[in-house]
């Protein structure tokens, strides 16, 4: 969200960001640099989007979305009034299907047009891990989940004016389903130059950041750990592997073994995926695009990643990235990066490449303001 913020200022555009804050992020606005406030009138409204089980219970009895019922705030609502009624707006664009039960409030006191941003397909990642689950009360509770957020998410799609996914892949389901407009404006990145593999050698130092309050990216791990490196261990011995990201769980953080290093949230991203040498992706669910897959990519890191962790990149296996959708396969794939480095430096540079043509900041924020012409 950022990323597309900078790009209009940058462009001479005007705007405004309201914003909830949970307890997923904790955002304190003092923090905030004062020069980004003036620029972008942030806000914030508190909200509690912990998990209640009342709640929860009443909405699976009713076949109503727990998921998108946690959104709604009388707060946010006063505040959403009380910016739409001191400016004009153009647009209104709302981050996440989790935003549209606030639609006819931004139609009621505003003209503007209402873009739909789609980070992901947001009932396919349940959907996944439904079908990964084995236990048959979590399943049964599971399947609840993702098809009232599906009967939602398609239910909402033509009260908007406009649909922007991020991946050609969740285009798809969009078109598929409405008659709006839809534009993919995937993730920007630029190029961060980088002096990895210079003598064309590896550490053998594997790594993952992500949030793990996001639970493909809990799921995956722990597959990783309980199928993946077992297996690795015992075919390349020196192997290590780094772990980090937000709100990492206490049985991650206590977990020992060797060559296994545990951190929790690092406090400089890009300086973690810089030490790292080969970015794993184990996800088994999830939707939209990974983007510390993305930024690995962009600083020439080779990755290996399932077929759904790479799912929404424009990528060519063998080519700028290695799939591995089973363990073996996800082992063979980094020991054929450990005993093959200058074919490991290609698709790294490659990848970068792939970056520079595809996520340019600038080419995609003139496709966002082209949409947005469009709309209006």
């Amino acid at each position: 969200m950022n990323q597309l913020i900078e790009g209009l200022l940058g462009h001479g555009h005007q705007l405004k960001v309201l914003a909830v804050n949970s307890f997923k992020y904790k955002v304190n606005p003092n923090e905030i640099p004062a020069s980004y406030q003036k620029q972008t009138g942030i806000e914030f409204v508190k909200l509690n989007l912990r998990l209640k089980p009342i709640p929860a219970f009443m909405n699976w009895v009713l076949g109503r979305s727990y998921h998108v019922q946690r959104f709604i705030s009388g707060s946010f609502r006063e505040k959403l009034v009380e910016i739409l009624l001191n400016d004009q707006f153009d647009i209104v664009q709302m981050e996440t299907v989790f935003m549209a039960p606030y639609v006819d409030l931004i139609r009621e006191h505003s003209r503007a047009k209402i873009v739909f941003r789609a980070h992901n397909i947001e009932h396919l990642i349940w959907q996944r891990m439904h079908k990964q689950e084995k236990n048959m009360l979590k399943k049964a509770y599971l399947s609840s989940l993702y098809k009232s957020l599906k009967k939602y998410e398609i239910h909402v799609l033509d009260q908007f004016d406009g649909i922007m996914p991020i991946s050609e892949e969740d285009a798809g389901f969009f078109r598929q389903n409405s008659a709006k407009p839809v534009q993919t404006i995937p993730f920007g990145i630029d190029i961060q130059k980088t002096d990895s593999f210079k003598e064309v050698k590896l550490e053998r130092n594997l790594f993952h950041i992500g949030a793990m309050n996001w639970m493909p990216n809990l799921e995956g791990i722990k597959w990783f750990l309980d199928e993946v490196w077992p297996r690795l261990q015992r075919k390349i011995p020196e192997a290590k592997l780094t772990l980090a990201g937000r709100e990492m769980p206490d049985w991650l953080l206590k977990l020992k073994g060797k060559n296994l290093v545990v951190y929790g949230e690092v406090a400089d991203a890009k300086a973690f995926i810089q030490s790292g040498e080969i970015s794993i992706a184990p996800l088994l669910s999830g939707s939209g695009i990974r983007i510390k897959i993305l930024e690995s990519m962009s600083m020439a890191k080779p990755v290996v990643s399932t077929s759904v962790g790479a799912e929404g990149i424009e990528y060519q296996q063998g080519k700028n990235i290695l799939i591995a959708d089973n363990a073996d396969e996800f082992v063979n794939a980094i020991q054929f990066l450990y005993e093959h480095p200058v074919q490991a430096v290609n698709i790294g540079q490659n990848a970068q490449q792939l970056i520079a043509e595809r996520y340019n900041p600038q080419v995609i924020i003139r496709k966002l303001t082209a949409f947005y012409q469009k709309i209006l």
